[in-house]
Parts: C-alpha cells; structure tokens; sequence
C-alpha cells in the first residue's frame, strides 16, 4: 500500500500567468522521494492522473548532461514591463513571449515582441491555440523573425495548414499534451518541434518514449511547476539524446515564492541536475488555506483510485 506525505502550498505568482495569480500545488513525498502533484483546478480527474502518474515516478534514466539550456518567460505584459519581466532571468539568450491575450490586439503583441527583441537575441512566441489559420498567418508575417511559433491553432489539421503557409518553425504544445494521440503531430507533418512536459505525459519515461516516437526536436517545458515539478522536468531534458532549443524550466522566476531554498530558476541561462527538497518553513509559510488543503486531498483520493 502507498503510504505518503502530503502538503499543499498556494505561491503568489509575480504577475498573472495563464489566469493564474496564485499557484497551488501538491508536495508529495513517498519513500522514493519528492514529487509534486498541481493539475490545473479546471481539469477533470482522469486527467489529473497522469500528473498524480509522474509525481510519484522516480524511475528516471541517467542524465547525458550536467545543464539544461532554458529561456525566459514573458507574460503578456505591457511592452513597457518587458525589461522588468527579463531582469528576473539574467543569463537568458532565448525567451518565450505570450501572444493572443483574450482583450489585447496584435499590436500589443507586435509591441512586447520588439521590446523583447531589443533585450535578447532569440525571440519565440506562444499563441496557445488561439489564433484561426488566417489569424495565425497574418500574425506570424507581423511578428517578424522567430525562432518558433508555438500552439499557433487549435486543431492539429490547421497546424499543418499554418506550417504550409509560413517559414517559420511550428511548435506543438497542447497537441501533444492534451491529444488522446500525441504522435498524430508527427504523422500530419503538423509541426518542426514538440513541446513536452512530464506532469501532463505521465511521467519522464513517457515522455521520453513521446519524444522518440515523434522524431521531432523536442523542447521541456514547465506546467508552472515549484522546483520540485521542475527537477522532473530538467530530468527529462537532461536525458533526451539531442537538446537543440532551450527549455521552457525557468518558471519559477515567475512566481513570488518557492518551496525550496534554493530554486532552479535557470539563472545564468541554464539550470544544473540536481536533486532539491522542499524546506519545512516555506512549505509552512506558503501552505494554503484549510479549505484549499481539503480539496486537494479529496482530488489527491479520488485520482489515486484511477491509477492502474
């Protein structure tokens, strides 16, 4: 029978991320160590457990390298914040940019894109599925040069109508991570990179094993995990045979607090292999309320009975 250690944290995030402004987050320690269990609130319980999947995986094969190249992260902030949002990643040549805020125009994009360009050479954008193949194309054209456009659209067929259209590299996120068929990207020629993360793939060996399927070059990225999360995550990009991009592991730059002393946020440009644990005075300082704790724990029940 299992037997585990549950905590859960709520950390105050720097500026909204995604819609979130707090993170919460499950600490999981079993007798194989730390993991961590955070699905989105929205998601339904059978999705849940793929995350529950990986918090518990320890079983990661040996590392092929001592860093993890990662980039920066910027919200869909004003163009005037830019520089503050870059000033928390030093170090950073590459950065991700939100694009296709829900009440912001494609200048405002146009505008955070170039303030970013000005700070650092290699610029990629993050539409997260919001733009029609139209949008996207139009979109694409006025960004100007990127390394790569990532979740242009929705729908795996209208990846590939983008990626016939333009010259610049497609990236697959929710495509892959939320797809009943991660590969179908790879057989539709629908994107030139995956984005994989562990919690929703269920673990480091089944990403790994997405990642060998597809045949893509493949960038790790974070699901606004604590270090804990993100360890898993540097697991992986540590592992991959061939790490062409930088990754998207430098998350917890963005929020205002961790749940270890020692954060792997990337700075200097790249996070180290290193095990981290959580600290006892953060995991107390930042332990959320006792009805939020009381909902995770019910979730943290009902998923456990879906694991195999």
């Amino acid at each position: 029978m299992l037997t585990l250690e549950a905590h859960v944290v709520a950390l105050p995030m720097r500026v909204p991320f995604r819609g979130v402004t707090t993170r919460e987050a499950m600490l999981i320690r079993t007798d194989r160590g730390w993991g961590e269990f955070a699905p989105f609130v929205e998601y339904a319980d059978a999705e849940a457990a793929l995350w529950l999947a990986a918090g518990l995986d320890h079983d990661w094969p040996a590392p092929v390298r001592l860093h993890v190249p990662v980039n920066a992260t910027v919200p869909a902030v004003p163009a005037s914040q830019v520089a503050e949002v870059l000033a928390r990643f030093p170090g950073c040549t590459t950065a991700k940019v939100k694009v296709a805020q829900a009440g912001q125009s494609l200048r405002d994009d146009v505008d955070r894109v170039a303030a970013v360009r000005e700070l650092v050479p290699n610029v990629r954008v993050d539409a997260n599925a919001a733009w029609t193949v139209d949008e996207a194309v139009t979109a694409i054209t006025a960004l100007g040069e990127l390394e790569y456009v990532e979740q242009p659209c929705a729908s795996v067929d209208d990846l590939a109508a983008v990626r016939r259209r333009v010259s610049t590299r497609i990236a697959a996120d929710e495509s892959i991570r939320k797809a009943t068929d991660p590969l179908l990207v790879a057989r539709k020629q629908a994107a030139d990179v995956v984005v994989l993360k562990v919690a929703p793939l269920g673990g480091v060996r089944a990403a790994l094993r997405v990642a060998e399927q597809c045949g893509l070059p493949v960038v790790v990225s974070s699901a606004l995990d604590t270090s804990i999360g993100i360890r898993a995550g540097v697991a992986l990009a540590a592992a991959l045979p061939e790490l062409p991009f930088a990754c998207g592991l430098a998350t917890t730059s963005l929020m205002a607090a961790d749940v270890v002393v020692d954060s792997l946020d990337g700075r200097g440009g790249s996070i180290p292999v290193r095990d981290v644990v959580p600290d006892p005075s953060l995991l107390a300082r930042y332990a959320a309320p006792r009805e939020r704790e009381q909902w995770w724990r019910d979730r943290l029940a009902r998923v456990l009975e879906l694991l195999p």
